[in-house]
């Protein structure tokens, strides 16, 4: 049998959204042919990454589409109390037909209860029902001593402003927690006197460590934020909308600028023989699982009705067959981005 061709994933955040990672991890876990060798996540992305390789130390690809499962089925039922866009909706698009969710009267009180109040006022207890979730379907002692997968989950330093990524030796609940930590939703976590926010700031998610400490040079990056869109926004939802995928977007444009500049260095001569051993040039592909996503907006994010999440899976599931069909054949020789046509021209 052919040996598998190892692949690092870096997941990205985007709440709710992050279910069509879920199905585009779930289609990968059934394809033989790939094996996961370390995963970068943050936020949902860090949420995913972590029930991933929690599966996989304990049980394999089987264990590994199970605990995702539960997760988000777990996480669909606390919705149900917790979600600001379930309450309300259907009965709007009873009376007004298919209201658009930025104008659901819960997502619109939710918004401006975390404009005008802070979590330490409105949430003083810190509830956060991912928390409880993660302790009931993770043993995070187990996963702390996982050696099989790599796991890289990014938080942004409140202080600092810096990102800083925890490990799979440092795996725990706060870590996840800091990672999709939202600061008008959630306190800052604190971990040895260090506070958190959601690690989509300035990490979403982070490729570095894949340079360093990866023996695979392939990185798959499932895109959750849509990166272009054709229109420009007019009205104040979908400027929100857009700034919040703009925002979200920027850090991992800046590592793959950067990619795309080691690429040039080599591929153009522009470095001496002797110094071109010093810089590791890697495959980046790419599954634009976003592409499922501009008819959405921020305020579905929010949403965690079942049938929602599992139709984000459905979508997940058939990107990543459409990926594999067409990209399987590059990994271990060539990227499948040309991130010199995505960098060249912009003025940068």
């Amino acid at each position: 049998m052919t040996e598998a061709k190892k692949i690092n994933l870096a997941l990205q955040g985007g709440g709710s959204h992050g279910a069509v990672t879920w199905g585009v991890v779930d289609r990968l876990l059934e394809d033989e042919r790939v094996s996961i060798e370390g995963i970068s996540g943050a936020s949902a992305g860090a949420v995913n990454a972590t029930a991933l390789a929690y599966g996989l130390y304990v049980g394999g690809r089987p264990a590994a589409r199970e605990k995702l499962t539960e997760l988000w089925r777990r996480m669909s039922e606390a919705g149900g109390f917790y979600s600001p866009v379930k309450a309300g909706n259907s009965m709007l698009r009873e009376m007004f037909g298919n209201v658009p969710l930025d104008y659901n009267p819960g997502y619109q009180f939710f918004d401006f209860m975390t404009r005008t109040f802070s979590p330490y006022q409105f949430n003083p207890f810190d509830i956060n029902p991912l928390r409880d979730i993660l302790l009931e379907c993770i043993d995070f002692d187990e996963l702390s001593r996982c050696t099989r997968t790599k796991l890289y989950l990014s938080a942004t330093n409140v202080r600092s402003g810096k990102v800083h990524v925890f490990r799979t030796k440092d795996a725990c609940v706060n870590a996840v927690c800091a990672s999709a930590c939202l600061p008008f939703l959630f306190k800052a976590v604190e971990i040895d006197g260090e506070a958190f926010w959601d690690g989509g700031y300035m990490g979403n998610p982070v490729l570095y460590p894949f340079f360093y400490e990866a023996e695979s040079s392939d990185i798959l990056i499932v895109h959750v934020n849509p990166l272009e869109r054709p229109d420009v926004p007019k009205t104040a939802p979908e400027i929100m909308n857009r700034i919040n995928e703009i925002s979200f977007n920027s850090s991992l444009l800046r590592e793959l600028r950067a990619i795309s500049f080691v690429h040039k260095l080599l591929d153009d001569g522009w470095l001496k023989d002797e110094r071109r051993d010093q810089l590791r040039s890697v495959r980046v592909h790419s599954v634009r699982s976003d592409l499922a996503l501009v008819n959405l907006s921020v305020a579905s994010k929010f949403a965690t009705d079942w049938s929602f999440l599992t139709d984000l899976r459905d979508r997940g599931r058939a990107i990543a067959e459409d990926w594999l069909a067409e990209n399987f054949d590059a990994i271990g020789v060539r990227s499948s981005v040309n991130l010199r046509e995505m960098f060249d021209g912009d003025g940068g």
